[in-house]
Parts: structure tokens; sequence; C-alpha cells
């Protein structure tokens, strides 16, 4: 199993004959994902790497079926793009487009709920399925198919730790970007609940970075409904105060959303918080070991109460 995506996506690729749309709908493809289409206006009936384009959305899903779309479009029009994507029955969007407006985001949010589709992004590097499916522009070759599930704010943070865990022989069920910006589709605990219900993630990885209070949140969910190891790492714990960070939604104010408030929050629900990416591993499996020896206390408790029933 895998979660959001799989060998049964269909992909369509809005802003394909762009530079970067081009580009990284051939690296999807060449991965295995089923990239059905690819949308510019005004450039239906031609092709990209063999892939159909279509001039509109609606027309692509009326044509292939497609039930997942990757947004490569200009900030100016990304909003535009994802209206377009979930008004025509797309239940999965991915937008990939940095830059996009906060405000207009809000506008776009509900609708995307309202119609019952998941938005992941803007300002977000995709997803991966490793063996199964590549929505984005994470790296196919630095993942491993296994049972760790990572969730990112940060797009090059994300490839850091996978391939820390791929060097110690640690896969991966499927790894998330979720983006760094205030206004999101996909959070922390959407992606926790997800990889909770999925029953080839053994383990979740989770990496924040200082603003906001998405990591605290994130803990409490942990605590209440999460029953799988889960190890973190946050992102900007050496820097300055004051000192302005890259993503629009890594913003300190009033003494909140610090690094160190952050670990608190984490740690005080038994998550441990690596010192960088490459200590990840070593706490996995350092909790399944304890997940394991915790299983092991609880069956040998149930036989002895079974007995003394007896």
């Amino acid at each position: 199993m895998s979660v959001f995506i799989n060998k049964k996506t269909k992909l369509i690729v809005q802003g394909i004959t762009g530079r970067d749309g081009s580009f990284h709908a051939e690296q999807m493809k060449e991965y295995g994902t089923n990239v059905v289409g690819g949308v510019t206006p005004g450039k239906g009936g031609s092709k990209v790497a063999g892939i159909p384009v279509f001039n509109t959305v609606e027309n692509a899903v009326s044509e292939t079926g497609a039930n997942t779309s990757v947004i490569y479009v200009p900030p100016a029009f990304a909003v535009d793009a994802i209206f377009e994507a979930v008004g025509s029955g797309i239940k999965l969007v991915v937008c990939i487009t940095e830059g996009v407006p906060a405000n207009e985001m809000m506008k776009v949010y509900p609708f995307v709920k309202s119609k019952g589709a998941r938005l992941i992004g803007p300002n977000c590097p995709g997803l991966i399925s490793p063996g199964e499916s590549k929505v984005g522009i994470m790296p196919g070759s630095i993942v491993k198919k296994g049972n760790v599930g990572v969730v990112s704010r940060s797009g090059t943070l994300t490839y850091e730790a996978i391939w820390a865990l791929t060097s110690n022989n640690m896969g991966q069920s499927t790894c998330i970007g979720i983006g760094g910006d205030q206004v999101i589709g996909t959070n922390f605990i959407d992606c926790l609940e997800a990889f909770e219900a999925d029953r080839s993630t053994k383990a979740i990885v989770m990496l924040g970075e200082i603003g906001g209070t998405d990591e605290e949140d994130a803990a409490k969910y942990v605590k209440k409904y999460v029953t799988k190891p889960v190890v973190s790492f946050i992102a900007g714990q050496a820097a300055p105060p004051g000192k302005r960070m890259g993503h629009a939604g890594a913003i300190i104010s009033g003494g909140t959303g610090t690094a160190k408030e952050k670990i608190a929050a984490l740690n005080k629900v038994g998550i441990p918080v690596a010192g960088s990416p490459i200590e990840i591993p070593g706490l996995i499996k350092e909790l399944m070991k304890g997940s394991k020896k915790t299983a092991a206390k609880k069956v040998a408790k149930k036989k002895t109460t079974n007995k003394k029933k007896k």
C-alpha cells in the first residue's frame, strides 16, 4: 500500500509545455508514473515526450479518466489552475508552483474541501511512493521501497532525510512534501492520519521548521491518535533571533514558533528530535526496538492473565 498515490494514479500535468512542466513530465513518466496527459491552453493536439496535450483540464479528464493533477504554471495563474482542476473532477491536486499569494490560497482552500478533493502545496516538491508513482519533482533515484513514511515542510530537507534512510537500508512507503507556505492544502495532521491508517507504514518521520504551530498541533495529534513510532527533525535550530527565513510559513512572532518550543512539544509526547537528518535512521531503529519490547510485554501480560482465569 501507499499514501495518496499508487499505480492506479492517472496524472495530468498542467503547464506541460513550459520548461519545468515538460522536464518533470518526462521524469515522472520515466519513473513509471501513468502520465496520461498535459494541459496548456492553445496547445491542444500537440505532444510532449509522447504525452498528449489538451486545451483544458475538462477535456483531459474526459479523454483520459485522469484523477490527479500536478501544477507547474506561473504564480499568477496557479490558483486558477487549482480551481480548474478541482472543478473538472480531479481528486488530488499537487501544486509545485512557489510564490502563490496567501490571500489567493484563502479563496481556493474552501473550494477544494467542498468538492471532496485534496490539495498538496503550493510551493512543495510533491510526493513519491517508491515503486508505485511519483508526482512532482522528488528525485526517484534516492528512494527505496519500504515501510517508513516521510512528511516534510521543506523540499531539500526531505531529500536529505530520504537519502539518510535509504543509505541505512530503510525504505519508504510514501514521501510527502507539504510545502512551507502560510496557507497549504495538506498539513502534518492529514499525513499522520493517512500514515497511521496505512498498513505498509510502520514508522513515521516528520520534518518541520521554525515558525507557526503546525508541529505543536501535530504533537498533540500523535499523543491522541498515532500508535506508530514517530521521529522528528526541526530545521532552523541555529537561526539567530529575528533572522528572516526563506519559507513564508517560517514566521516567529510573539515568542512562539521557535525551534526550542517545537522540540519541547514533540519530546513531551515521546517524539525524539534528531540533531541532524543523519541521526534519523538511528532514532527510528531505537523506537522500533522499543515498540517490539512493549508489544512483547503486552503479549506476555495477556498470557499470564489468561492462565489466571483458567
